[in-house]
């Protein structure tokens, strides 16, 4: 695997890097000259998660333990969408204010076990390397943050990692662990490998393995996370790892869950051009009144009013004129009723957009090494 490994990632100075939207992320409280009380960082990193399991837990850690061990992780499977990038830098920038150290899992192996680039871990690699090239441009905090390959950590340290493996394969029954297939983007109705059977065994290893106090992954992730707080019960261990699991943002159309790398019309990738945004929010579903199952309001909430703190709307004076919502209720108050109009929300949300991915745009176009790599990555076909 010598020939497969990519070149060191450095720590880079963040102002190569800088954002204006980057120093906007409502964390004014979190100033490196301000001592936090555990409280303060309890509601900074609560604010991640639309679960928390245990909260109690959560509190007492933050309160005793000065700098957690956050676990995020990924499979390099193919280019980045905008919740994968905008809304992870948010959470690892606040994870990160609140003391934390965030440990990104690049799961380049559980990609080839999940037949990501067809299983071909060169490409996966090289995806992994464009997805931390994505994360420095946009803004991410990487003071307290540590990329780390799972083929290099778990090669480094086997004799640590496969017996913690086999234990959780031996404590559960089959049944149990087909039922954690949607960490995949499987179903348990789906046609498994044994490859993908021996998958959720291994992820749940990785929290333990990597000395995780906190979970940070999304909803789809939740039932291994569980997973793992039940094997500390087999094992009588008293501290079990809190789970502090996100929103998934949905696709741009009617009716998507999530977003799909494999339909580029459900998603905004990172590095689209200002003219591919426009024309994907203009084609979304944003239905005049109805909030539920909105995507681009999901956008606003999750993306747009937590990086910049606000959101404008320009609009002709007859439409009501500009105006500044700082919260989503107040939007959804004028969306509801009628006062704001697709028509006005959309051009305003495409502009919000532009503005965070512009700096990645810009990094991509004047960094060679980078500007070759993303091509390399969009010459690649993405596999389920």
């Amino acid at each position: 695997m010598a020939d497969e490994k990519p070149d060191p990632i450095s720590t880079v100075d963040s102002s190569e890097f800088s954002s204006p939207a980057v120093g906007s992320l409502s964390l004014d409280s979190a100033s490196p000259s301000t001592v936090m009380t555990a409280e303060e960082k309890y509601q900074i990193v609560r604010s991640i998660g639309e679960e928390c399991i245990q909260e109690e837990e959560l509190r007492n850690l933050l309160a005793k333990k000065p700098n957690p061990i956050c676990y995020d992780g990924f499979e390099p499977s193919g280019r980045m969408h905008i919740a994968q990038g905008v809304m992870k830098t948010i959470n690892v920038n606040k994870m990160t204010s609140a003391g934390c150290t965030v440990k990104i899992w690049i799961a380049d192996w559980f990609a080839q076990l999940n037949n990501k680039m067809g299983g071909d871990l060169k490409k996966i690699r090289k995806i992994g390397e464009y997805l931390i090239e994505i994360w420095k441009a946009v803004g991410m905090d990487l003071q307290n943050v540590q990329f780390l390959w799972s083929s290099d950590e778990i090669n480094g340290r086997a004799s640590e990692y496969w017996p913690l493996v086999m234990d959780i394969a031996r404590k559960n029954n089959l049944p149990r662990i087909i039922r954690c297939s949607q960490i995949m983007g499987r179903t348990d109705q789906d046609e498994l490998t044994a490859a993908q059977i021996f998958y959720p065994c291994m992820q749940c290893a990785d929290i333990f393995f990597l000395k995780a106090d906190i979970c940070q992954l999304g909803m789809d992730q939740r039932k291994v996370n569980v997973l793992a707080r039940e094997y500390c019960d087999d094992i009588k261990r008293k501290n079990k790892p809190i789970i502090l699991s996100h929103h998934m943002l949905p696709g741009l159309q009617q009716g998507q869950e999530k977003m799909s790398k494999s339909d580029p019309s459900s998603s905004i990738f990172m590095e689209d051009e200002e003219a591919e945004v426009n024309v994907k929010i203009k084609k979304a579903y944003c239905p005049p009144k109805i909030v539920a199952g909105n995507p681009c309001l999901e956008y606003i909430k999750y993306i747009v009013l937590p990086w910049f703190g606000s959101f404008e709307v320009t609009r002709q004076e007859q439409n009501g004129g500009n105006k500044v919502y700082t919260t989503i209720e107040e939007l959804v108050e004028d969306y509801e009723s009628g006062d704001l109009h697709p028509g006005d929300l959309k051009p305003s949300l495409s502009r919000a957009i532009n503005k965070i991915l512009q700096p990645v745009r810009d990094h991509f176009k004047n960094d060679s090494a980078a500007r070759d790599l993303l091509k390399t990555v969009k010459g690649y076909r993405v596999t389920r």
